[in-house]
C-alpha cells in the first residue's frame, strides 16, 4: 500500500458506509464478506436503517463471529420461496417475488416486524406515540439482542459504530457514535424506525425516526470527522439516482423511491473539498506569518487545521433492477436475498482486486472517488 498513506499505524483507516434499503441490505452483507476475507475489516462502520442493523452486527461481534451472525440474521428474515429461484425462468421468479412481497406486507418479516392486528392507528385514531405504526418491531429487538454483543459493540478496541436517527419533535439528525457514547440496541432500532410502517423509538425521553428521512447515505459523518486522517471508505449504495424514464404506475413509484433514497454524496464531497482547499490555503498563509505576530489562541487554532489528508471513496452500487418493482425493498424472498448477497460479494471482490487506493494520489487531492464497472475498468472522480 502507498507508504504516503498513514492513519492507523502504517495503514489508512478503513470505513464502511451503509445506506438504508430494507431487503436490499443483503447486498451490503456480501460486500462485508469480501472485505472480511481480505483482511480489510473496517475500523469504522456507519449505517442508517438496514445499514445500521448490518453495521451493529458487524461492530457488535468479535471477528470470528461477525460473518456467521450476519448470515444468521439474513437467513432468519428470508421468506421461503414457492419455487427454486435458480431453476425457473425470469417470469416465474417475478411471480414468486410478488407472492413473497405480498406476504411481507400482510404478515411482516420473521425476526424483524409483525402486523399490528385490529390496530386503531389504521383508522386514524390516536394511540400511544411508541405504537403509532402499522407494524410492531419488537421481534427485531429480540433478534438484535441475540445477535449483537453490546460489550464488543462498545469496546474501545473494537470497530467504531455510528448510526443516525431523526429526532421526531424537531427534525434534527442525530449521530449515535461509540467513539463518544455507549450505543444500545435502542439506538440501532431508532435508526431503522421508518414511519408510518415502524414505530418511533424513545431514547432519554425523546422520540426518534429513521435517519434515512434526512439523509439515506451517512457519508457526511465520515467526511466531517475530526481529526482528519487518511481513509479508504467503502460506500455501498442501494438506490440509483439514474434510471430510465418511467411510463407505468409501477415504474413511476420505483423511480420516485430511487430518487428519494439515492445517495446525495456528491453534495457532501463538494462541501468537503471546499473545506480541504481552505485548509490548504490557511496552512500556506500560516507559513508566511512569523510566530511572534500571532497570539497563543491564534496559534492553537491554526494548529487544529492539521495536515493534508486523502480520502479514497470506493463506491459499490447495487445494480439489480428488480423488474422495476417499487416494493423491491420489501422483497425478502430467500432467492433474492441470496442473489443480492452474491452480487455484493462479487462487486466488492472486483474492487479489491483493482485496489484503486494503492495508486499515488495527485498532489493536494482531498477526495478520490473510485467506481469499478462490471468490465473491471475504473471511473475516477477526484478533487
Amino acid at each position: 500500500m502507498d507508504s504516503k498513506i498513514k492513519a492507523i499505524g502504517t495503514r489508512p483507516r478503513v470505513a464502511l458506509v451503509l445506506q438504508g434499503g430494507g431487503a436490499l441490505g443483503a447486498y451490503q452483507a456480501g460486500v462485508y464478506q469480501a472485505l472480511h476475507e481480505h483482511s480489510l475489516t473496517p475500523d469504522w462502520v456507519v449505517g442508517t436503517s438496514i445499514g445500521a442493523i448490518n453495521a451493529a452486527i458487524i461492530a457488535g461481534n468479535e471477528r470470528e463471529n461477525r460473518l456467521d451472525r450476519l448470515k444468521t440474521f439474513w437467513d432468519e428474515v428470508a421468506h421461503s420461496d414457492l419455487l427454486d429461484m435458480r431453476k425457473v425462468p425470469d417470469h416465474a421468479r417475478r411471480l414468486n417475488t410478488i407472492f413473497t412481497t405480498v406476504d411481507t406486507v400482510t404478515r411482516g418479516v420473521p425476526g424483524m416486524y409483525a402486523l399490528r392486528w385490529f390496530n386503531p392507528f389504521f383508522a386514524g385514531w390516536p394511540v400511544e406515540a411508541e405504537a403509532a405504526s402499522f407494524y410492531d418491531t419488537s421481534p427485531l429487538e429480540e433478534t438484535l439482542n441475540r445477535l449483537v454483543d453490546l460489550r464488543a459493540l462498545n469496546s474501545s478496541s473494537g470497530i467504531r459504530l455510528t448510526v443516525s436517527a431523526i429526532k421526531v419533535t424537531c427534525g434534527r439528525l442525530e449521530h449515535f457514535d461509540t467513539a463518544h457514547q455507549p450505543v444500545s440496541i435502542k439506538h440501532v432500532m431508532a435508526s431503522g424506525a421508518l414511519p408510518p410502517g415502524f414505530p418511533p423509538v424513545r431514547i432519554d425521553g425523546d422520540l426518534y425516526w429513521d435517519g434515512g428521512l434526512y439523509s439515506n447515505t451517512p457519508l457526511e459523518a465520515v467526511l466531517a470527522d475530526e481529526p482528519r486522517v487518511d481513509t479508504i471508505c467503502f460506500m455501498v449504495d442501494l438506490w440509483s439516482a439514474d434510471g430510465p424514464e418511467p411510463n407505468t404506475l409501477e415504474q413511476v413509484y420505483t423511480r420516485q423511491k430511487d430518487v428519494l433514497y439515492a445517495s446525495r454524496s456528491r453534495r457532501h464531497i463538494d462541501a468537503y473539498l471546499r473545506g480541504h482547499r481552505l485548509r490548504r490555503l490557511v496552512r500556506a498563509l500560516r507559513a508566511k506569518v512569523p510566530d511572534d505576530m500571532l497570539s497563543e489562541d491564534e496559534l492553537r487554532e491554526l494548529e487544529k487545521v492539521g495536515t493534508d489528508t486523502t480520502m479514497h471513496i470506493v463506491r459499490l452500487a447495487y445494480a439489480g433492477r428488480d423488474w422495476q418493482m417499487a416494493s423491491k425493498d420489501l422483497n425478502f424472498s430467500k432467492g433474492s436475498i441470496e442473489w443480492r448477497w452474491e452480487q455484493g460479494y462479487q462487486d466488492a471482490m472486483r474492487a479489491i482486486d483493482h485496489a484503486a487506493w494503492r495508486a499515488e494520489a495527485p498532489e493536494g487531492a482531498g477526495v478520490l472517488v473510485h467506481e469499478i464497472g462490471p468490465d473491471g475498468r475504473e471511473e475516477r472522480l477526484s478533487g
